[in-house]
């Protein structure tokens, strides 16, 4: 903590110098230091109102936060796992306990206090060693401070001129990507953008942009279907992509995997030609490392050679497993990424990268300049006096961005990659052992797909012991399916742990609980007996 509390002291330095300038003056105050160190600060004169107050004392909110995420140890690896993952309640019933209507007046300082306090609380504690119910999960250390610097600082990531760090931090950590997928850093370009479905999206318009650059001015109209293809297992933000961008989520064609939920390199080219023979023009393929449910890494180099031959752009999702990438021992799960025209990658997955932190990378430069500029003459003016490439607003699809490569440079830099690889051969050793241990014990089954998996992922169903040996007809399977579900109740009611489960319709697989193991806070073995004790503890209890 001692970044952080570095950091909030040169935010604090910040909000004194705003304060200095406005209609309050240090002077007019008295200081003490109460016996947890927290700085109160009273206002000596009685006139002004409580709204002037409220401003007063608006830097010293900082530091109840700051002291507020310090005393509940709101940090990844050191918070106390005795404590709930959640105090629970449901949306009415929190609607009472939180002052959420918003007045005329300003709020006091005293009650300002107790709304933060409340929200942690109430708040899902993802830094918790038991949260394991999203591919996200606690915050990197330097990585947080690294967040509330670049939020104090508070600007936008679309020209030189407003950012001149942060624009250089981008391109650096970009570079600095492209290295590791064996990439040329001169021939490739890339940005961050808000969240993993939105960097999809941009590969889906560059993968347009590419093949039909008319479209941009002319529309869609009148020309052949533009046709995606992706696999069953992959994630939903590939339709999603499809409707914004008037392809239609009909003409996404998914296409067959294996047991283990890896793509099926034949019957992609076996869709590709049907689409041609159905006057359909075959555009982008979206192949997946690491996908949200089993953890699939397809076949790049496979996939590569198909897209080649039909002239089709290939884009990689490997939001979740990209961390391979930084892993030696891991690295060839993403073996032909070197063949991809784009790629997306979520740090604040496994890597725990503070929320959001997500890079698209595409290896065709200028390509995200041609695809989205509109050349708003106010942000990006040609006779700037510095170098205006490094202007790079133009080639994204927003005007305000958030300069969310500072993070993930800082926690990088701060840790090393010896540090990062470490971690992630830790990780997927850690779903080795569960994986194991899921196998040794009666009650539990591993679900197939799962037999041969690639990356964190571990999906299991828990079995009470009255149903052991008993014939596994569909009503059998029916009762399975419901097991998930309660024992997930309970445990979040209790607020001992938190855990995914799902069905696997394509697959005819009934729920089952998915566990994904990640890199921050740092997974133990000792984690994996109370995942699989404390479920088998829920579901002696129940009545099926």
């Amino acid at each position: 903590m001692r970044l952080a509390n570095s950091l909030h002291r040169s935010v604090a330095r910040i909000n004194r110098e705003v304060t200095k300038v406005g209609r309050f003056r240090y002077t007019d105050l008295s200081c003490r230091i109460s016996q947890n160190s927290f700085l109160t600060i009273e206002r000596m004169s009685s006139s002004g109102t409580a709204q002037q107050d409220i401003e007063n004392l608006s830097s010293e909110i900082l530091n109840k936060i700051h002291q507020l995420v310090q005393d509940q140890s709101l940090i990844s690896d050191k918070y106390d796992k005795t404590n709930k993952v959640v105090e629970f309640m449901h949306p009415r019933d929190l609607e009472k306990v939180l002052p959420l209507r918003i007045g005329g007046e300003g709020t006091s300082f005293s009650e300002l206090e107790k709304i933060s306090e409340d929200v942690v609380k109430y708040s899902v504690k993802t830094c918790h060693p038991y949260f394991f119910n999203q591919l996200y999960h606690g915050a990197d250390e330097y990585g947080l401070a690294g967040t509330w610097l670049s939020e104090a600082l508070n600007t936008n990531n679309h020209t030189f001129e407003v950012a001149p760090v942060f624009i250089l931090v981008e391109q650096a950590i970009i570079k600095y990507l492209m290295q590791l997928l064996s990439w040329d850093t001169e021939l490739g370009d890339g940005i961050f953008s808000p969240g993993g479905s939105i960097s999809n999206m941009y590969g889906m318009v560059l993968a347009r942009q590419a093949k039909h650059p008319e479209f941009k001015t002319k529309g869609l109209f009148g020309a052949n279907p533009l046709v995606a293809f992706t696999s069953e297992e992959s994630h939903y933000s590939i339709k999603k992509g499809a409707n914004w961008l008037g392809i239609g989520m009909e003409n996404v064609i998914p296409i067959k995997t294996d047991e283990g939920g890896n793509m099926l390199p034949e019957e992609l080219e076996k869709a590709i030609v049907l689409a041609k023979q159905e006057n359909k023009d075959p555009f982008f393929v979206n192949a997946t490392s690491g996908s949200t449910v089993t953890g699939a890494y397809d076949d790049l180099e496979r996939l590569s050679e198909i897209c080649r031959r039909h002239n089709v752009w290939l884009h990689v999702d490997a939001c979740w497993g990209g961390a391979a990438l930084l892993s030696n021992k891991r690295r060839h799960l993403m073996k032909g990424c070197e063949f991809a025209d784009s790629l997306a990658f979520n740090p604040h997955k496994m890597l725990g990268a503070p929320l959001q932190t997500s890079p698209f990378l595409t290896r065709h430069k200028d390509l995200l300049f041609q695809a989205n500029s509109s050349n708003a003459t106010y942000l990006f003016q040609q006779d700037k006096f510095y170098d205006v490439s490094y202007d790079t607003g133009d080639k994204s699809i927003q005007c305000g961005r958030k300069v969310d490569a500072f993070k993930l440079w800082f926690m990088l830099k701060a840790r090393g990659e010896k540090h990062f690889e470490s971690l992630v051969d830790h990780t997927f050793e850690m779903a080795d052992l569960l994986q194991q241990k899921v196998t040794e014990r009666k009650n539990f089954r591993l679900v197939p797909a799962f037999n041969n998996r690639k990356c964190t992922n571990v999906g299991f169903w828990f079995i009470p012991d009255h149903m052991l040996g008993q014939e596994e007809t569909d009503e059998w399977w029916d009762k399975i399916g419901s097991i998930a579900p309660k024992i997930k109740e309970s445990m979040i009611l209790d607020g001992t742990l938190m855990i995914g489960y799902q069905p696997l319709p394509y697959k005819n697989y009934r729920n089952f609980f998915r566990m994904v193991i990640h890199c921050v806070p740092k997974a133990e073995p000792e984690y994996m007996d109370y995942l699989l004790d404390t479920i088998q503890k829920y579901g002696e209890k129940l009545a099926i």
